[in-house]
């Protein structure tokens, strides 16, 4: 007969590892989460398991097709009476050369945040970094400068990185509610790195390389800056083929959040033009985050100019709606770019199937979004 200290002990060991594995898929991989992000965290979850998608729009509140700063205003509102429930913006301000640019968009952007997150709504952020090497373009045909070796610790310009990565914390310390809680955002550095137009993507790196990146860049932030507010999210484009591929730079299970994937080359005319395609690329983000027990996203997507005036209802809803999704983001709809935009205005002929795609069951706009950054304790 086993003796019943040894029973006790085993029990306990199983007790604890059982609550460290539900730990690890109950909740954030920052344990330190505030309750707001992991409110946050919970209701994504939430919603990816009810069949239904959150939509955003990067920029969506900051201007649109005709207009630009004004409050209260988004192109999806003007044709669904309601602003998305997620809206997208990018760290690329921060890192701008031109200190005063650089200062004013920062104030923009606290502000944008602030306003957002008191409608109730979520925030993701993007990150166009300028090369921390040269402090040139994010754009590798723009400037054409290795530099993820270089930004690793012991790299001639790893103190240059550390300064970018500081300024993202100084600009969360701003990010503060009503209560002076912390605003939980969703994070989303280095993406389409399986593309080679960014200094970080494919071909500039090697895929340990980038793996060290990504993680160095989570625990500078969690570790050194303190900061338990995100997120992250990790979002290849669409070149991948089969679950290898996409998985092929993965930082690993304790360094996301969620599992993404942009896609605008599947649905180009002048591209692949194979929704099926696209479907299927979903289907692996999807099957690869149901099984490490993580958020799936659409974290980029859309129609440039919306070519086809049902693209909503007949080729994007039948995706969403085909595998466990929390969100999909819209790209922007440039006030200064005519033929650059992802949604319908008013008069736009995509207009009327773009408001029944969105008056459909399993689309959440910020009117009838349910998330109570507060409901969740830790």
């Amino acid at each position: 007969m086993m003796n019943t200290n040894v029973v006790f002990y085993l029990v306990l060991v199983a007790m604890l590892l059982n609550y460290s594995l539900s730990a690890q898929t109950n909740g954030p991989i920052d344990r330190m989460a505030t309750s707001e992000t992991v409110a946050l965290y919970k209701y994504l979850k939430s919603v990816q398991s009810q069949g239904k998608v959150l939509l955003g729009q990067q920029d969506a509140l900051c201007y649109g097709r005709h207009w630009k700063g004004e409050p209260d205003r988004s192109d999806i509102k003007e044709v669904t009476g309601s602003h998305p429930v997620l809206l997208g913006l990018d760290f690329q301000p921060l890192t701008h050369e031109d200190k005063a640019y650089r200062e004013s968009e920062t104030k923009r952007l606290v502000n944008v945040v602030k306003d957002m997150y008191r409608r109730g709504g979520i925030i993701t952020f993007s990150w166009h970094m300028s090369n921390p090497v040269n402090g040139g373009s994010y754009e590798w045909k723009n400037n054409p400068q290795l530099a993820v070796s270089e930004i690793l610790p012991g790299g001639r310009s790893n103190a240059a990185y550390q300064s970018y990565l500081r300024r993202i914390g100084a600009f969360l310390a701003q990010c503060k509610g009503s209560k002076g809680e912390a605003i939980p955002i969703i994070f989303r550095p280095f993406h389409e790195l399986d593309g080679d137009w960014f200094w970080w993507g494919k071909g500039h790196a090697t895929p340990a390389e980038f793996i060290h990146l990504w993680r160095y860049t989570v625990n500078y932030l969690r570790q050194d800056l303190g900061i338990h507010q995100l997120l992250f999210a990790f979002s290849p484009d669409c070149k991948f083929r089969d679950r290898t591929e996409y998985l092929a730079q993965f930082p690993g299970d304790d360094y996301v959040d969620i599992l993404g994937m942009d896609n605008y080359w599947d649905f180009r005319p002048d591209g692949a033009n194979d929704p099926a395609a696209a479907a299927f690329k979903m289907g692996i983000v999807s099957a690869i985050a149901q099984e490490k027990s993580k958020i799936a996203a659409l974290t980029e997507t859309g129609l440039e100019l919306i070519t086809d005036p049902n693209w909503f209802t007949q080729i994007l809803q039948p995706i969403l709606a085909k595998w466990p999704l929390a969100y999909c983001m819209l790209w922007r709809n440039a006030d200064d770019i005519p033929t650059h935009y992802y949604v319908p205005t008013k008069d736009h002929p995509a207009a009327a199937d773009f408001k029944k795609f969105c008056q459909s069951a399993n689309i959440i706009l910020l009117n009838n979004n349910k998330l109570i950054y507060n409901a969740a304790a830790k």
